[in-house]
């Protein structure tokens, strides 16, 4: 399933990309697995030998559909006047056929603005460089603006112990807030809290806690595999009654006098802007690029007769939590460059060829059912006009 594949694809780049961070917070950074799925998924089947074996271990499905009132997902690509390109890849929509002058001067700014337009200017840059040597750029940008059913009201914040003790800090405070939206999860990172915040369509944010001596490597996997303990929580899921969520990190539970004896959850964060910039290639084994960037020979036959490899593949991201709402955005972009000699096919194969120049018949059959719709015979075919 393709969101299963998305979603394993980012537990592993969070994992790999935040395994230098302490426990103290120092080396925050944010991601899109999502925003890099797409394009893999579209060079895998132009792909050859290694190079496809390994984009379709990684991104075998097709990626999900994202786009909707709160998420835009666009996907395009520029491609230098003087690279043939096969009919297959010449059949893609138009926005995979953008045009390379051959001048990074003049290139780079229309692929920054592309950037910039597509993610409501929270990404400035394309996030790789165009060279003498660029054939091919592809990228991604993903932007998320939602606004918060319920929002927060903003306060100062002075923690009093942990890495942020003494600090100022934006604090977020919600009061009478719906139980049902935490949840306290035993993983292999050990106890996670889960805290949903509801935007008002179809995005919601998860605030994940882990224990004081876990770093991100170990609690971002683990709370994206802890995802299915919410579902029941988020507006639409099942009405399940919860029990207060004890025991968890930041997690407190107290008695308190009051009018009614319905549970009530008051939560305390912070507002956080959040950046990141990626080398995809300096961990090319996860996304199924370490062939593909073999530049001694060409690696994607399904889209030109020119030999080309991977050379640049990099995501810029950013992320804004406040008070009202939360905006994200992550552009991911691959540079090509000319290769060696195309790899050729090791094996042969046997080719049927079907000509039907004469009358025949057709059945037109539901598929679930296996029951013929339509049947018929064509004598006439239609004229060439």
């Amino acid at each position: 399933m393709s969101v299963e594949a998305v979603n394993a694809l980012t537990a592993r780049w969070a994992a790999t990309a935040t395994a230098t961070a302490t426990v103290a917070g120092e080396g925050g950074t944010v991601l899109s697995g999502a925003g890099a799925y797409p394009l893999l998924t579209l060079l895998a089947p132009y792909a050859t030998g290694d190079a496809r074996a390994e984009l379709a271990a990684v991104a075998s499905t097709p990626p999900p559909a994202l786009d909707s009132a709160e998420v835009r997902l666009a996907v395009a690509a520029w491609i230098r006047d003087d690279l043939p390109l096969t009919d297959d890849w010449l059949a893609l929509p138009e926005s995979l056929r953008g045009r390379l002058s051959g001048d990074p001067g003049v290139d780079q700014p229309v692929l920054d603005r592309w950037a910039a337009q597509n993610t409501a200017g929270l990404i400035e840059r394309m996030p790789v460089a165009v060279t003498d040597e660029t054939r091919m750029i592809l990228a991604s940008a993903l932007s998320v603006v939602t606004t918060w059913r319920w929002p927060f009201t903003e306060r100062p914040c002075r923690p009093a112990a942990g890495p942020w003790a003494g600090r100022e800090l934006l604090g977020l405070d919600r009061g009478h807030y719906d139980p049902a939206l935490l949840r306290v999860v035993q993983t292999d990172a050990g106890t996670l809290t889960l805290l949903a915040v509801p935007g008002e369509e179809d995005v919601d944010v998860v605030l994940a806690l882990g224990p004081a001596d876990r770093p991100a490597a170990a609690v971002l996997p683990a709370a994206v595999g802890a995802l299915p303990a919410l579902v029941p929580a988020l507006p639409g899921g099942a009405d399940v009654p919860v029990r207060p969520a004890a025991g968890g990190p930041g997690v407190t539970v107290r008695l308190i006098h009051a009018f009614d004896d319905r549970p009530q959850l008051d939560v305390s964060t912070v507002a956080f802007a959040v950046s990141g910039e990626h080398d995809l290639l300096a961990h090319a084994e996860l996304f199924g690029l370490v062939a593909a960037t073999d530049t001694g020979r060409g690696h994607f036959p399904g889209i030109s007769p020119e030999p080309l490899a991977v050379s640049q593949a990099k995501q810029s991201a950013t992320a804004l939590f406040g008070a009202v709402g939360f905006k994200a955005a992550a552009v991911t972009a691959m540079g090509m460059v000319r290769a060696g000699s195309i790899q050729q096919p090791s094996m042969q194969k046997e080719l049927t060829a079907l000509t039907i120049d004469r009358p025949f018949g057709f059945l037109a059959v539901h598929r679930p059912t296996g029951a013929v719709l339509v049947a018929g015979w064509v004598t006439e075919p239609e004229p060439y006009r």
